[in-house]
């Protein structure tokens, strides 16, 4: 059976992936020690019922493969990121202010568009934790995710694995941009404005004589390793690279192989470098890819059965489900349903005038002929190659659409936003996220546990934001 097939897998076979987020949430706060010895176990464990249930059962070997090569994708552009940013050390001297601080993570919200939220995190967590060190809390971890992991990279592709895959379908590049910024910049400003409050509070709780030792009149900054740039340029670039199979990841480990080699061991030892956090990752992330099929799948199979499209409807729905499954492909399962709730007549008649190459648009009226026409306009200019050879699929038509009718582009806007920004809800939400609690537990940041970061940060702050984007651009 082809990865493509929609498979309606037994809901009870969601089960799996429900214990092993339980396992994560609850494993490290009631039994830290056994968790930590046992951890691979669980989650390949669980993985292993899954796949048994996918390959014996459902028959679905294409499906398993094609899941297998996403995590091998994954975990080349985590693995790579994480080494090549090891070998950069970026030292930051002068007094962590809450107004400082602000521009950091400012700063890193706008990287996050040009590295992608998993680049700009690996690359900036280290010298965040260094600069707060004297007054370091929770609150300075949890608001990186927020806001460098995962709501900073919602302007491009490039940004978050969602956008890249609503690229890869035919969405223009800047296309998020020019529709999604005042979404980023309400984002990213509500969470930078209560950051400073929290980071205010705490700085004023900090000894006058620590505060003082460490003011000096402006922040310096110093780069070591800077040769390693190179290799992150060429991780970002084969990114875009799809054929053949596997020769992105190839470039990717390369490019990693090679930073690993060339970079000063002072280099890594000045950023406490070592593979720990990544083995952690890799392992948890078998279990989560592979139990996290059936529900994804189901999802795909029963999107149809939503309701009627409404902005609401795939900004909470995309976003809800954002939160404990992989973004990406819970993206493109909304996207789906969208297409699915377009009329088969508009799209026929679509059809129709691309086999003419529009001699018959004048005569399309009626309720749908300024949609149809719009429609028809959007495919020659978003896909004018399969328009010009008469190659154009059902799925170019309904993007069209999407685009075409300024009415239907809050679709795309709701599930690209909806997906970004409900990533940040837990550690899981998106691939940094879990990267950058592991760099910070290594280096005794007290990083909330995975309930304490809901509880304590999702709920009360991420929470009305999210709200608060809902109520102004899709209510």
């Amino acid at each position: 059976m082809g990865h493509n097939a929609v498979l309606n897998p037994n809901p009870w076979m969601i089960l799996p992936f429900g214990v092993l987020l339980a396992a994560i949430a609850l494993g490290p706060l009631f039994f830290a020690d056994w968790w930590s010895r046992h951890y691979p176990k669980v989650a390949i464990g669980l993985g292993a019922v899954t796949l048994v249930y996918y390959l014996g059962g459902l028959h679905a070997n294409e499906r398993v493969l094609h899941v297998a090569h996403e995590y091998v994708s994954f975990i080349a552009l985590i693995g790579s990121l994480f080494v090549v940013s090891g070998g950069i050390h970026i030292t930051v001297k002068g007094e962590a202010t809450p107004f400082g601080n602000v521009v950091f993570l400012l700063i890193g919200a706008v990287v996050a568009n040009v590295l992608g939220t998993t680049g700009a995190s690996m690359l900036l967590i280290r010298p965040w934790l260094r600069r707060n060190k004297y007054r370091l809390t929770a609150h300075h971890v949890v608001f990186f995710i927020f806001i460098v992991s995962n709501v900073g990279g919602c302007l491009t592709p490039i940004g978050d694995p969602p956008l890249f895959l609503g690229y890869l379908k035919g969405i223009p590049f800047w296309w998020v941009a020019e529709h999604c910024w005042a979404m980023w910049a309400v984002g990213v400003g509500g969470l930078l404005a209560m950051f400073f409050v929290l980071d205010w509070r705490n700085y004023l709780k900090a000894p006058k004589q620590v505060r003082a030792e460490l003011a000096e009149p402006h922040d310096t900054w110093r780069f070591e390793g800077l040769g390693n740039l190179a290799f992150l340029g060429v991780i970002v670039a084969a990114v875009f690279v799809n054929r053949p199979v596997f020769l992105r990841e190839a470039v990717m480990v390369a490019a990693a192989v090679g930073s690993y080699l060339t970079t000063r061991r002072t280099i890594h030892q000045a950023n406490h470098f070592n593979f720990h956090p990544i083995e952690e990752v890799a392992i948890l992330f078998i279990g989560i890819f592979a139990t996290m099929l059936p529900a994804l799948d189901w999802l795909q199979a029963n999107a149809g059965r939503l309701g009627t499209a409404t902005p609401t409807l795939y900004f909470w729905g995309t976003g809800t489900l954002s939160s404990v499954l992989d973004n990406a492909p819970t993206y493109l399962s909304f996207l789906s349903a969208v297409f699915g709730q377009i009329d088969a007549g508009i799209v026929a008649q679509v059809q129709h005038l691309v086999g003419t190459h529009g001699a018959d648009l004048a005569a399309t009226t009626g309720a749908h002929g300024v949609e149809i026409a719009n429609t028809f306009a959007a495919l020659q200019k978003y896909f004018p190659q399969a328009y010009a050879s008469g190659e154009v699929s059902k799925e170019m038509i309904d993007l069209s659409y999407l685009l075409g009718n300024a009415a239907f582009n809050s679709y795309i806007v709701a599930i690209s936003v909806g997906a970004v920004f409900f990533g940040a809800c837990t550690y899981i939400g998106n691939g940094p996220n879990f990267m950058v609690k592991s760099i910070a537990d290594q280096q005794k940041a007290h990083a909330p546990t995975f309930l304490g970061y809901v509880f304590r940060y999702t709920l009360p702050f991420l929470l009305p934001l999210l709200a608060l984007t809902w109520l102004i651009f899709f209510r």
